[in-house]
């Protein structure tokens, strides 16, 4: 029995089997030899219409083994950890995955290769039984992160058990080094094309019956193709004189679209060409969203006929509320939407995205909202979903979306600039947030905020707080004004709050940062910020720490890791400050191993941590400073110190934190104990590349996913091999997994096919 995944928000019919329809045709023979494939990899590219779904649902029905079974769809392409989602959520409906792999695709992430990819790929490497992922229309995805987790599940997949990809066109895969290793089973265009046998059963089942000469005319014309074949069907059945008419139908797009127009779609009665075109601009159609677009009634009978009818109408449940278009089909019918009528395609994207807005469906309402030009309407749509789904850890969803509109734009909408000012101040990109930054504060936009606030002006001074650029005593000037003018029940507050409070005790106002760190634990909690909550109370254990106070501080650095752990946030860029103020706490309380184990993750933080947040970079060094050296760990505080000093070069106005550095400084110069190399002296941008060295991925390859030089990438592995005491990518991953760098027992077993830089 299918055990329900956990909940994210996933499209239920994505993740279902199709329904195979009577009268398709089984090549028993290909799936013979298929099933014969010992090899991980089973390859199906084929053009448009040559059957792949269908092929592997007949495929489904006579192997003994589960199918896991992902449809893929361009919006699939935006988001790697969607499409993990989907992939681990297909797995556990065959068999339970431990919840740490729910775990790790929950929120946002240090790398998805430190967490996500490797989870998913271990349990997937542990399972008891086997099974057959599908990986349908592939081809629907461009991101090259979404690729590389297709590689690596495929280098973690058990033996006895396959992962299936269908695709129009070659993937962007190591394909030739699989080919070479013996490692996949290929299905092409010659293996799918149907031969005079097979085309009468085809036509058969579509009601047709031709004699030999026809048969032999139409099976050549159309060379096998089994989608031009049932064209062919449909349209003599509409009225076509007889297949002689095919003399123009070939494969190729321009051809199939004139076919399609004059022979078919002409024949149609006009209610249901007309339904047929202009519900083509939906990816998914239900009775209610097309009796919306089309401003009528009676779209679900219309539906449950073209579905018994038409074999390009494709259910996607079994209670035949929800339905596709077969992908060719419904691409004809869109571009024949765009040429006959292309005035038509706002007002009908228009109309969905309303319906999905009063159904709870945002999400698509904002991809509907984006074809119809609604540039304000999924402005404010964005600006709504903007937070809710960084938490989700959907990031990259909220980037594709802000994509969309350019820097002429974003003026118009403000809230929009400083949403991606914030993802790009949390993701490494400082320049980048300073210039979104001041788009938005150059806006004059009448449009309403989400949160009821007058101006975007507090908006803007908020984040501007926490960035510093203009150094202490602007900072704090920057979080009064916002807390003067948020609305009451903005979500802002609490995040304004820590902002304040940081600044009053970096100026040394140390009561009025605890008040501002409490009154923001409150706020925070209310309005669900709990990555402000746990800071706030790893600041109070910071205070109470400097103060000697330890059983105070202690308290609060408790309070701050367990709701790490409770809310799953433990990768957070901010919650390294958390992380290190318990190693402290621990290496106080003499646990020495329990510090260690706090100090690691931490550090997998680091390479998230540069000037665009300057107060969390520095205090999160100066943290790891002091327990390295009460750990005589010498060499790790020096390399932490060198790189805690090139963020105060560029923000050099930190208040007390520059005189903290400076001790910390003239500690290090007096210590004469021995440098020596230890894993903990990587450097941001070495623990940046550790997780890649544990992929299939080659040197050219992760220089293009980190944007930076062969050289670099080789010189950094070096680096790292003699800081961990390894001499090759397999045995670095194993050191750096031994001193808690990487996650133990998350990665996948196959380490030989790791290969060596």
């Amino acid at each position: 029995m299918a055990v329900a995944a956990p909940a994210f928000d996933l499209v239920e019919a994505k993740l279902a089997a199709p329904l195979t329809r009577r009268g398709t045709v089984a090549k028993l023979d290909v799936i013979g030899r298929l099933r014969a494939a010992k090899v991980p990899c089973v390859s199906i590219v084929a053009p448009a219409g040559y059957g792949k779904t269908t092929f592997l649902a007949q495929w489904a029905e006579v192997d003994p083994r589960p199918f896991a079974w992902v449809s893929l769809d361009g919006g699939d392409d935006d988001d790697a950890v969607v499409f993990l989602r989907y992939i681990a959520a297909a797995i556990h409906r065959v068999e339970p995955l431990p919840p740490g792999v729910f775990d790790a695709l929950s929120g946002p992430r240090a790398s998805a290769w430190a967490m996500r990819v490797p989870h998913v790929a271990g349990a997937l490497a542990a399972l008891e039984g086997q099974l057959v992922l599908v990986l349908d229309d592939l081809h629907a995805v461009r991101n090259p992160s979404c690729m590389d987790v297709v590689a690596a599940l495929v280098q973690s997949i058990p033996v006895g058990s396959q992962i299936a990809i269908a695709s129009r066109e070659e993937p962007p895969l190591p394909l030739a080094r699989w080919r070479a290793q013996g490692w996949m089973h290929e299905v092409g265009v010659s293996e799918l094309r149907l031969d005079e046998r097979e085309a009468a059963l085809l036509l058969d089942a579509a009601g047709l019956e031709l004699d030999a000469s026809q048969l032999s005319e139409l099976t050549g014309r159309t060379e096998g193709w089994p989608a031009g074949l049932y064209l062919a069907a449909l349209s003599l059945q509409a009225g076509a004189a007889s297949p002689g008419g095919t003399e123009v139908f070939s494969g190729t797009d321009r051809f199939v679209s004139e076919y399609f127009r004059f022979e078919l779609l002409s024949r149609l009665p006009t209610v249901e060409a007309q339904f047929l075109k202009y519900t083509s601009v939906l990816d998914r159609m239900s009775g209610g969203l097309c009796d919306a677009v089309l401003e009528t009634r009676g779209s679900a009978p219309m539906l449950e006929t073209l579905e018994r009818m038409n074999g390009f109408v494709v259910p996607l449940d079994r209670r035949g509320e929800w339905y596709r278009y077969h992908h060719l089909f419904g691409q004809l019918l869109r571009d024949e939407l765009e040429r006959s009528e292309p005035d038509l395609v706002p007002a009908l994207n228009s109309r969905a995205m309303a319906w999905c807005l009063a159904n709870d469906l945002t999400e698509a309402a904002v991809v509907y909202g984006h074809a119809a030009g609604e540039r304000e309407a999924i402005a404010g749509l964005i600006a709504a979903l903007a937070l809710p789904l960084y938490y989700d850890g959907r990031m990259e969803t909220v980037e594709e979306w802000l994509s969309w509109f350019g820097e002429d734009d974003l003026p118009q909408y403000p809230a929009l600039a400083v949403f991606g000012a914030w993802f790009r101040v949390l993701t490494g990109r400082p320049e980048e947030a300073e210039r979104w930054l001041a788009l938005a504060d150059g806006a004059t936009s009448a449009i309403p905020l989400s949160d009821g606030s007058a101006t975007i002006a507090p908006w803007v001074a908020t984040l501007r707080a926490h960035m510093m650029g203009d150094g202490v005593d602007n900072a704090l000037a920057d979080a009064n004004l916002a807390l003067d003018q948020l609305s009451s029940e903005s979500a802002w507050i609490p995040v304004a709050l820590i902002a304040r409070g940081i600044a009053h005790a970096l100026l040394g106002a140390i009561e009025r940062a605890a008040e501002d760190f409490a009154a923001s634990i409150e706020a925070g909690l209310a309005s669900g910020n709990f990555d402000v909550v746990f800071v706030a109370q790893a600041q109070l254990a910071l205070l109470a720490a400097r103060q000697g106070v330890w059983s105070e501080a202690g308290r609060h650095a408790r309070t701050a890791q367990a709701l790490v752990e409770e809310t799953g946030l433990g990768d957070y860029s901010s919650s390294a400050l958390p992380h290190v103020v318990s190693a402290r706490i621990a290496l106080h309380e003499g646990r020495r191993e329990d510090a260690r184990a706090a100090l690691a993750r931490a550090h997998r933080l680091r390479p998230l941590l540069d000037h665009g947040l300057p107060w969390l970079t520095i205090q999160v060094g100066l943290e790891l400073i002091r327990v390295h050296l009460a750990l005589a760990d010498v060499a790790a505080a020096r390399t932490i110190l060198s790189e805690t000093e090139r963020v105060l070069e560029r923000r050099p106005d930190m208040g007390s934190l520059v005189e903290d550095v400076r001790e910390l400084r003239e500690r290090l110069a007096a210590t004469s104990q021995p440098a020596g190399a230890w894993a903990m002296s990587l450097t941001g941008a070495e623990l940046r590349l550790l997780p890649y060295l544990a992929t299939h991925l080659t040197v050219p390859e992760i220089a293009t996913r980190l944007f930076i030089s062969r050289n670099t990438v080789k010189s950094e592995a070096v680096s790292i091999y003699r800081k961990l005491g390894a001499s090759s990518r397999s045995d670095a991953i194993e050191h750096a997994v031994e001193v808690g760098l990487l996650e133990s027992s998350v990665y996948p077993p196959r380490a030989n096919l790791i290969q060596n830089v």
